[in-house]
C-alpha cells in the first residue's frame, strides 16, 4: 500500500518493495508536485492517480532489480540466507539441485522467468534417464523438492525487492502418489519383540527403542545419555545424527522441525533394557581402553560404532534386515517401526493429539493425512464394539 507525505510543495509517494537479506524494508518513492493554478480537490483526485500509477509500475517490476540472472540470485541466496537458515542436510540437497536447475534455468533473467519455464523444467525432470540409478524420469516426490527449492529462492527475491511476484505461485508441482503404509501387525509385533531377546543388547535397545517410541532413525542415533531420565521415565529428544555423503560424513543436526524436539514417557520395559545396556557399554568402554573415541564423553551417544564414534545411519537398516531374515518376519524397513508404533497407538484408543505428540509431528492433521486408513479402521471396530455393547444391554 502505498503512502503520501507532503515536503513543502511537493508530495513523496512511497511503495514497499519488500525487504532486503538483512530483514530491512526496501521502499520505492517517487516526488511529485502540483501546478500552482491546481485547486485543493484537484490536487487531492491527482494525487490518488499518481498514486495508483506509480503502484501499478512498482508492481509491473518497473523500479525492481528484475535484470539479475537466477543462477546468481541462487548463489546470493545460499550465501545471505541459506547458510544461516536451512538446516545441513537441506542446504546440502538443494546444492545438489543447482546441477539441474543452473543448466536449465540458470541464464533467465529473474524479471523474465514465468510459470512455463518451471512446467517445462519439471517435465524434462520427468522423461526417461535423468534418474542415472535406475534410467527412469525422477520421481513425483523428487520432483516436487525441486519445486519447494525454487518457490522458497523466489519468494525471498520477491522479500528482497527484485521482483513483485513469484512465478513459481502460479504453477502446480506433481501430484504425490500415496504409498501404502507398511507395518507389523499386532501378531508380528509380538513375534518381533520375542526374537529380540535372543539378540545383542545393542541391537535389543535400538529396535525396542524404534518400536516403543516411533522415533525416526535420525532421533534414535542422536540421542545421549542424559536425554534418559530414568527416574521420571522419560526421553527427551533434542538433535539427530544424520549421514551427508563423502563431503559431510556423519553429522549431528538439529530435530526435523521444532515440533519434533519433545519429550515423551516410556515403560519400565524400556527403562530397564536401557539401565542394562548402559551398564554393557559402560564395561565395553572400560575393557577397550584409549581405543575408545575421546569426544563420546562430550556427545555420549547410546548408539555408536565399536569404537565409539557415532553410528552410520545405515547400519541400523542393515542390521534390521538380517534380523528380520533369521526370524521370518515381513521384509519392513526402519520407518516401518515408527509406523507400527503408531497403527498400534491408533488401534489402542490413544487420542490423535496425543499420537501425534509423541510421533513429533508439527500438526495433528499430519498424523490424520498419514494414518487416514487406520483411524477409519479404528473408527469402524470402535463403531462396531459400540453396536455390541448396547445390543448386550437392550437383550439384559
Amino acid at each position: 500500500m502505498a503512502t503520501i507525505q507532503k515536503r513543502g510543495d511537493t508530495y513523496r509517494i512511497r511503495v514497499s518493495v519488500g525487504y532486503d537479506s538483512a530483514g530491512k524494508q526496501v521502499m520505492k518513492s517517487m516526488t511529485w508536485k502540483p501546478t500552482p493554478d491546481m485547486t485543493e480537490k484537484q490536487i487531492t483526485k491527482e494525487l490518488e492517480r499518481q498514486k495508483v500509477l506509480f503502484e501499478q509500475k512498482i508492481k509491473e517490476g518497473n523500479g525492481l532489480d528484475t535484470q539479475k540472472r537466477l543462477e546468481a540470485f541462487i548463489e546470493q541466496w545460499f550465501d545471505d540466507y541459506g547458510k544461516s537458515h536451512l538446516r545441513t542436510r537441506t542446504y546440502t540437497e538443494y546444492r545438489k539441485m543447482t546441477k539441474r536447475i543452473y543448466p536449465a534455468l540458470g541464464h533467465i533473467r529473474l524479471g523474465n522467468l514465468r510459470p512455463r519455464h518451471f512446467l517445462e523444467f519439471y517435465h524434462q525432470l520427468a522423461k526417461p534417464g535423468q534418474n542415472q540409478r535406475t534410467g527412469d524420469g525422477l520421481s513425483p516426490k523428487t520432483i516436487s523438492h525441486y519445486h519447494t527449492m525454487l518457490s522458497s529462492v523466489l519468494d525471498r527475491a520477491v522479500k528482497w525487492g527484485l521482483i513483485s511476484d513469484n512465478p513459481c505461485r502460479n504453477v502446480d508441482p506433481p501430484r504425490i502418489p500415496k504409498k501404502a503404509i507398511h507395518c507389523l501387525d499386532d501378531e508380528q509385533a509380538v513375534q518381533f519383540m520375542q526374537a529380540l531377546e535372543k539378540e545383542p543388547m545393542e541391537d535389543r535397545a535400538l529396535f525396542t527403542l524404534a518400536l516403543y517410541t516411533g522415533m525416526r532413525r535420525g532421533e534414535l542415533l542422536g540421542l545421549e545419555w542424559p536425554d534418559i531420565d530414568f527416574q521420571a521415565g522419560t526421553i527427551t529428544i533434542r538433535r539427530t545424527s544424520q549421514y551427508g555423503g563423502k563431503e559431510l560424513g556423519t553429522y549431528t543436526d538439529d530435530t526435523k522441525t521444532e515440533q519434533s524436539k519433545r519429550c515423551i514417557r516410556v515403560t519400565d520395559t524400556v527403562l530397564e533394557l536401557l539401565a542394562a545396556y548402559k551398564a554393557q557399554q559402560a564395561a565395553y568402554i572400560l575393557s577397550i581402553g584409549d581405543q575408545w573415541n575421546s569426544e563420546w564423553k562430550k556427545h555420549p551417544r547410546l548408539f555408536t560404532n565399536r569404537d565409539g564414534r557415532p553410528m552410520s545411519p545405515s547400519t541400523p537398516l542393515n542390521r534390521l534386515k538380517r534380523f528380520l531374515q533369521r526370524n521370518h518376519l515381513p521384509d519392513v524397513s526402519l520407518h516401518s517401526l515408527r509406523h507400527t508404533n503408531a497403527t498400534l497407538l491408533i488401534h489402542s484408543g490413544t487420542d490423535v493429539r496425543t499420537i501425534s505428540g509423541r510421533l513429533g509431528h508439527s500438526q495433528t492433521s499430519t498424523t490424520m493425512n498419514i494414518y487416514a486408513h487406520q483411524l477409519q479402521s479404528a473408527d469402524a471396530a470402535a463403531a462396531e464394539a459400540l453396536d455390541i455393547a448396547l445390543k448386550g444391554k437392550k437383550q439384559a
